[in-house]
C-alpha cells in the first residue's frame, strides 16, 4: 500500500482510539452472568466468554499494529531529512525546545521599565525597575527564532506527505 507519514499518522491515531476503547469493553464482559437456585442450580443468563475471547484477541491485535506502525513512522522519521541534514526527528526536538525558548521570550518582551513611589515613615523615594537588556535585539532574536521554527515546520510538512509503501 502507498502511503504517506501524515496518513500513517492518522490510522495510528485511529486505531489508538479503538485500542483505549477496548478496556471497558472487556470489562463487561470479563464476567458471565447467572442464577443460582436455593436447590442448586445453576442458570447461565449471559455468557460473555466468547465475546470476551474474541474482544481480547482483537486488543493485543491492534496493539501489535500500533506498535508495527508506529515503528515505521520513527524509522521513517529517522531517515527523510531536511535541506539542512537534520532528520525529521532531530527537527521536532529542535522546534520542541525553539517553542519553548519562544515563550520565555514573549515573557522577556512584555516586561517594561516601573518607576513606584515608595512612601515610609519618615522617607520617600522611588523604586525604579529598568530592564537590563536590549529590547530591540531580544525582538529580532524572537523574529528568528519564529521564523525558523515556521520553516522547519513547513520542510516537516512537505516531507511527511513524501509517499512510500508500507504493508498493513
Amino acid at each position: 500500500m502507498k502511503t504517506n507519514l501524515v496518513n500513517l499518522m492518522s490510522i495510528v491515531s485511529e486505531e489508538e482510539k479503538k485500542f483505549n476503547n477496548y478496556f471497558s469493553v472487556l470489562k463487561s464482559h470479563a464476567y458471565n452472568l447467572s442464577i443460582q437456585e436455593l436447590d442448586g442450580t445453576v442458570n447461565v443468563t449471559d455468557d460473555y466468554a466468547d465475546d470476551f475471547k474474541n474482544e481480547f484477541e482483537d486488543y493485543k491485535s491492534i496493539q501489535k499494529n500500533i506498535t508495527k506502525l508506529k515503528a515505521v513512522i520513527y524509522q521513517k522519521n529517522n531517515d527523510f531529512k531536511l535541506s539542512d541534514g537534520r532528520t525529521i526527528q532531530e527537527a521536532i526536538v529542535d522546534n520542541t525546545n525553539l517553542r519553548k525558548m519562544k515563550v520565555l521570550y514573549e515573557s522577556l518582551l512584555s516586561m517594561r521599565n516601573t518607576k513606584q513611589r515608595i512612601t515610609e515613615v519618615h522617607n520617600s523615594y522611588f523604586e525604579c525597575k529598568n530592564v537590563n537588556f536590549d529590547i530591540p535585539t531580544l525582538k529580532k532574536e524572537y523574529e528568528e527564532i519564529d521564523n525558523k521554527i515556521k520553516e522547519t515546520d513547513f520542510e516537516i510538512s512537505k516531507l511527511n506527505s513524501i509517499e512510500f509503501d508500507i504493508e498493513l
